[in-house]
């Protein structure tokens, strides 16, 4: 993957995972419906988020295991 910080221009960065609820019955029952992938540059910090997609299956798999 290519890719160049925004802020600093800065060409090394780390990549990971972030999920959060989204809507009502998502937060009553703690469900992580929306899924994205982090990536940080490795020198100022600056972060981009990119939306993936969450299979029905590990929603309820999450919801679970909690």
């Amino acid at each position: 993957m290519e890719w160049k910080c925004e802020k600093c221009g800065n060409t090394e960065f780390e990549k990971d995972q972030m999920q959060a609820t989204g809507g009502n019955f998502s937060k009553i029952f703690d469900v992580q419906n929306k899924k994205f992938v982090t990536v940080t540059c490795t020198k100022c910090g600056y972060t981009e988020l990119y939306k993936t997609q969450t299979s029905a299956g590990m929603n309820i798999l999450d919801f679970l295991m909690d």
